[in-house]
């Protein structure tokens, strides 16, 4: 047989002949393993034996006391003890607690029930004036007053609604107004700005008011005037005051709303 069919045969082969030196090998590194955990232990706990020996000889003393050697069982213990002490505390506060309501509890139960209140003494009411036979006098009582009024009422009934009246009178009535602002557009940058300006306010209405005024620059050197008017809604009509500064032919090309607002 050649060699290359000898590893051809070994690839085939469902048989692992070497199996027992592979798990020795694996027993004694897991051996190993397991020594160096237990040579990192303390040394109470390297020998179980001796510690659950040491348990059952104090458990049949009856010292009733366990042999704690490690840091870890010490600390369990302590907690364990902090614990139980808090446990008493919390129950000796419960029992402080319930006493106190028991007491409570008595003293409400002890409170009579069928307690009558106390009965209100109240004025007596004033009785009508009795005549000589002992009963009241009926025209001395006016349960809805009387229908007739006096002179003195009727004069002073008088005198107040003529004071409502003349201050009612005297109260200025509401007027609308408006705020325009109107954007006066010339003709040319050769058109006389303050004449036309002086032009613009000679216009006069009734209700109508102007105010402030200013140039503003639009192009090649030509200014517009914008000026603003405050009239009354009633008496001006808005697209009547464009209407009359648009008349000056000779200085005003356009005349545009800015703004309007509502005073």
């Amino acid at each position: 047989m050649t060699l290359n069919g000898y590893f051809t045969n070994l690839l085939s082969e469902t048989v692992w002949i070497d199996a027992s030196r592979y798990q020795d090998a694996e027993r004694q590194y897991q051996e190993m393993l397991t020594h160096q955990r237990l040579n990192n232990l303390p040394a109470s706990r390297r020998n179980p034996c001796r510690t659950a020996e040491n348990r059952q000889v104090n458990e049949n003393t009856g010292t009733g006391h366990i042999d704690y050697e490690s840091d870890t069982d010490k600390n369990l213990l302590s907690r364990m003890q902090a614990v139980e002490a808090e446990n008493k505390k919390m129950r000796a506060r419960f029992a402080e607690l319930n006493d106190k309501l028991d007491t409570v509890w008595k003293t409400v139960m002890s409170i009579p029930i069928n307690c009558e209140p106390n009965q209100i003494q109240s004025e007596p009411v004033k009785q009508a004036k009795s005549n000589v036979n002992g009963s009241a006098d009926d025209s001395d009582i006016d349960l809805f007053g009387s229908d007739e009024e006096t002179e003195e009422d009727l004069r002073l009934k008088q005198e107040r609604v003529k004071a409502y009246e003349s201050k009612k009178a005297k109260k200025p009535a509401f007027v609308a107004k408006s705020s325009v602002v109107l954007d006066v557009k010339p003709w040319s940058d050769d058109t006389d700005m303050k004449e036309l300006e002086v032009a613009v306010r000679k216009i006069k209405m009734e209700g109508l008011t102007w105010g402030a005024s200013k140039l503003v620059p639009l192009a090649y050197g030509i200014h517009k005037l914008q000026i603003i008017a405050i009239v009354e809604d009633e008496k001006v009509s808005v697209d009547g005051l464009q209407e009359s500064i648009q008349d000056i032919e000779d200085l005003v090309q356009s005349v545009d709303i800015a703004a309007f607002n509502k005073l």
